[in-house]
């Protein structure tokens, strides 16, 4: 039983077809900030790193950073 807590950043970009394609990216830097995140998504579009069902990427959409916390209650008998 232990409670651990995770952070992701979530970039979300929008694609040729109309739809949104996201990348998550674990354990960002503390001191990570919105310039240097959409500067990342700036070359993942012009470099064209990604292409996906509903085309390529084509602007960018959000940036999150998502932090979770999980208390896990129980842990089953080893047997």
């Amino acid at each position: 039983m232990a409670i651990t807590t995770n952070k992701v950043v979530k970039l979300t970009f929008t694609t040729a077809g109309g739809k949104t394609f996201s990348i998550t990216i674990p354990d960002p830097r503390v001191d990570l900030d919105k310039a240097e995140a959409e500067a990342v998504m700036d070359t993942i579009i012009q470099k064209n790193v990604f292409l996906t069902s509903s085309g390529e990427l084509i602007g960018k959409r959000d940036i999150k950073v998502v932090g979770t916390t999980t208390n896990d209650l129980y842990d089953p008998p080893l047997a």
